[in-house]
C-alpha cells in the first residue's frame, strides 16, 4: 500500500531511520526529475521549487560568514525577542534538554541570536554551521526548520531528508514564526532542532504553543506600555480644545479627547513632527510625546482626488501598500493576511462580498466573521480609500500591484485558494 507524505511523519515517531531512508529515496527522486515513491509534502515540496529557481546546490554545504560577537549583542539589545526569552525557555527548553533538541532563536533575516539546550546536540550543530551568527535563510542554505517558517509564515518540521542541503539530512527541526502583534511584522524564528531520531509528530503542536505563548506576552507588554502613555496623556488632553488623539510609535491609541475612539492610527515609520496628511484624520499638526505621538487634527475634509495606490508585493517577505494623492505621500507595511486580502480587491475592482472573500482565502464562504473583522482592520489605515456592500477600492483611485518576477514567489505563504490559482495561472504560456 502507498504512504502518504502524513503516513510518512507518523512512521518517523516509531522508525525514524526507515522514515529517513525513504525520505532520502523521495528526495532523490524529486531532485532528478523522476517519480518519487511519495510526494513530498506541500510546503516541503514549495520550499524545493523555491531552492532549485533560486539556485541552491543541494550537495554543497554554503556558509555565509558569521555576524561579529558585537553584532550579535546589538541584535539581541535591539530585537524584541529579549522580552519573551523567558517563556521560551520555560516552554520548550526542559524538555528539549531531556530529548536530547536545542532551542534556537533566530531574528527576522534567519541569523542565530541565542542558541541553547543539550551540550552535545549543540556541539553537533557547530559541525553543520548552526552557531550563533549564523546565516540559517532559505535561499542560503535550503529548506530548514528557520528560513522556511520565515518565508511560509507558519510553523514548519523539516525531518531528515527533507531538508534540501544534503549535509543536514542527519537532522531534524521544528520552527514557527514569532510575530509582532502590535503590526503583524516578522520578529523571528524559535526553533527546536536534534538528530533525525528524536522526531516526533507532536514536536510541531509544541513549537508553536510555545510561540503564540510568546506573541501573548508581547501583546501583554504592549498594553502595559499603553496604559504608561495613557497616563502622560491624560494632562495633555485635559488642557487642550479640539479633537486629538495620543498613539505610541505603532500608531496605537493611547487617548482620545473630542473624537470618536480608533483603535490605531496609520503613522509612517519614522513621521517628522508638524503637519501631515494621515488616513482617517485628514490634515494635522504631529507632536512628539514621551513614548509616542499627539496628533492633533484639523477639520478639513479628507481629501479623495486623484489618489494612486500601490501595492507592492514584490518582495517574498515585504509586502506594502504606498498611498499618493493631493495629500502627500504614504506608505504601510502590510502582514501576510491583509496582503492577500487587498490583493484580491485589486483583482476584483468591482467588488467582492465577505462571502466571496471568505470562500478566496478559505475555500468556505461561510467564514465571513473572519473576513469581516480583518477588513475592519484594514479601513483603520484605508480609511476613505475602501468602499464596503461590496468590499473594493474607491471607484476613483488608480491602482497598481507589484508582482514578482517568478508567478510561483507570489505570496509564497499563502495557501488562500484564489492565490493558488493566481500563481497557477500566471505560470501558464
Amino acid at each position: 500500500m502507498a504512504l502518504s507524505p502524513t503516513d510518512v511523519t507518523q512512521l518517523a515517531a516509531v522508525d525514524s531511520a526507515r522514515a529517513a531512508r525513504l525520505l532520502s529515496d523521495v528526495r532523490s527522486a524529486t531532485l532528478s526529475g523522476q517519480r518519487a515513491p511519495v510526494a513530498p509534502r506541500p510546503v516541503i515540496e514549495q520550499s524545493w521549487g523555491r531552492m532549485l529557481r533560486g539556485g541552491v546546490d543541494p550537495d554543497h554545504d554554503f556558509r555565509t560568514g558569521l555576524l561579529p560577537r558585537e553584532e550579535v549583542q546589538r541584535r539581541r539589545e535591539s530585537s524584541e525577542l529579549r522580552h519573551v526569552l523567558p517563556v521560551l525557555r520555560e516552554g520548550l527548553l526542559s524538555v528539549a534538554d531531556v530529548a536530547h533538541h536545542i532551542m534556537v532563536v533566530a531574528d527576522e533575516e534567519g541569523r542565530v541570536l541565542w542558541r541553547e539546550g543539550s551540550s552535545p546536540v549543540l556541539r553537533k550543530a557547530d559541525g553543520t554551521g548552526f552557531e550563533l551568527g549564523a546565516d540559517w535563510r532559505e535561499g542560503v542554505v535550503g529548506t530548514n526548520g528557520i528560513g522556511t517558517p520565515v518565508v511560509a509564515r507558519r510553523p514548519v518540521q523539516v525531518f531528515a531528508s527533507e531538508h534540501f542541503v544534503r549535509s543536514q539530512t542527519s537532522w531534524t527541526c521544528t520552527g514557527a514564526p514569532i510575530t509582532d502583534p502590535r503590526n503583524g511584522r516578522l520578529l523571528g524564528v524559535v526553533d527546536v532542532s536534534g538528530p533525525l531520531e528524536t522526531m516526533h509528530p507532536a514536536t510541531l503542536a509544541w513549537v508553536d504553543s510555545v510561540a503564540k505563548l510568546a506573541e501573548s506576552r508581547l501583546r501583554e507588554l504592549h498594553q502595559s506600555s499603553l496604559e504608561q502613555l495613557r497616563a502622560v496623556a491624560a494632562p495633555v488632553l485635559a488642557r487642550l480644545g479640539g479633537r486629538a488623539v495620543v498613539v505610541d510609535r505603532d500608531g496605537w491609541t493611547a487617548a482620545v479627547a473630542g473624537m470618536p475612539y480608533q483603535g490605531r492610527v496609520a503613522l509612517p515609520k519614522s513621521p517628522p513632527a508638524g503637519q501631515r496628511w494621515l488616513p482617517t484624520l485628514g490634515l494635522c499638526t504631529v507632536e512628539p510625546l514621551a513614548g509616542g505621538w499627539l496628533i492633533r487634527a484639523s477639520d478639513e475634509p479628507l481629501p479623495r482626488s486623484a489618489t494612486r495606490i500601490v501595492l507592492d508585493l514584490s518582495l517574498p517577505r515585504r509586502w506594502s501598500m504606498t498611498v499618493s494623492g493631493d495629500a502627500g505621500t504614504w506608505s504601510h507595511e502590510l502582514s501576510p493576511r491583509h496582503a492577500e486580502l487587498l490583493y484580491l480587491l485589486a483583482l476584483h475592482r468591482s467588488g467582492r462580498s465577505a462571502a466571496g472573500l471568505a470562500e478566496d482565502l478559505f475555500g468556505d464562504p461561510g467564514r465571513t466573521v473572519t473576513v469581516r473583522a480583518e477588513m475592519s482592520r484594514v479601513r483603520r489605515y484605508l480609511g476613505g480609500f475602501l468602499e464596503h456592500r461590496p468590499y473594493r477600492f474607491c471607484e476613483d483611485a488608480e491602482i497598481e500591484v507589484l508582482l514578482p518576477d517568478d508567478p510561483r514567489d507570489l505570496l509564497p505563504h499563502s495557501t488562500a485558494p484564489a492565490v493558488v490559482d493566481e500563481r497557477l495561472s500566471r505560470q501558464a504560456p
